[in-house]
Parts: C-alpha cells; sequence; structure tokens
C-alpha cells in the first residue's frame, strides 16, 4: 500500500514565489496609501494648528489690520516651524462682528509625500482649515 497522495510529495520550487507575485502587488498599495494618507493627515493636523495659532495671535490687535497683521505672520511662522512651506499657504483672515475668522488653504500637491499619491486614490490636493476667535469690541 502507498501512502499519501502524490501531489503532495512533489517540487514545492517557486511557489513562494508565485505565492507574492500575487500578494505582493496588494500589499504594496497598501503600504502607499498608508504612507500617502498618512502623511496628508500630517499635513492636515499641522495646517489647523498653524490656523488656530494664527487666531489666537490676532486677538492681541487693536484694530482690525494689525489683527490680520499678527494673524498672517503667525500662521506663515507656524508652517515653517512645522516643517510645510509658507509659500504654499493663502491666508485670509475675515473680521466680522465680535469675532475674526482665519482661513488657510495649503496647496499639498507640491510636498513630496504626494509624489506617491498616483499610486493610490488621491487625497484632496489643497488642505482647507479655519478658526474663528471672539474678540471684545472696542
Amino acid at each position: 500500500m502507498i501512502s499519501g497522495n502524490s501531489r503532495e510529495s512533489g517540487n514545492r520550487d517557486g511557489v513562494a514565489a508565485i505565492e507574492f507575485a500575487i500578494v505582493g502587488p496588494v500589499f504594496i498599495l497598501l503600504l502607499v496609501g498608508m504612507i500617502v494618507y498618512g502623511g496628508w493627515f500630517w499635513m492636515a493636523h499641522s495646517v489647523q494648528a498653524a490656523v488656530s495659532e494664527g487666531a489666537r495671535a490676532a486677538v492681541a490687535g487693536l484694530d482690525a489690520a494689525e489683527r490680520e497683521q499678527l494673524a498672517v505672520s503667525v500662521v506663515r511662522t507656524q508652517l515653517k516651524d512645522l516643517g510645510l512651506k509658507a509659500t504654499d499657504a493663502a491666508v485670509a483672515v475675515r473680521a466680522e462682528p465680535g469675532v475674526v475668522r482665519v482661513e488657510v488653504a495649503y496647496d499639498a500637491a507640491r510636498h513630496p509625500l504626494m509624489a506617491l499619491a498616483p499610486l493610490t486614490v488621491s487625497p484632496p490636493q489643497t488642505i482647507r482649515r479655519s478658526a474663528v476667535i471672539r474678540v471684545a469690541e472696542r
């Protein structure tokens, strides 16, 4: 009596290469997606932090022009400190009754991490964040 199937005792050379050829591309795409989206979320969080600091700084201004200058200056400094290019950010400061609104639109398309974005479903190229802070009417 012969025990076992002849297929089970056959040569298994190259099986790992075939399995990797099937699973490898999916794994690599998942890895690229994690890198791209992780970088995008880091940039979005950094932009929000810069906008919040700009809004806080705007409170120190005595008039609308000084508030705008303070907010823009702090946002640009914060972006540089966080490793982002301040030149890629469009900063807008709007004085409304009782509040100051600071808005930033950051163009993430030129960031080195976004070079991998075409390999996966791309996140938005422009990160838009805003912060509002109340000011006392004088």
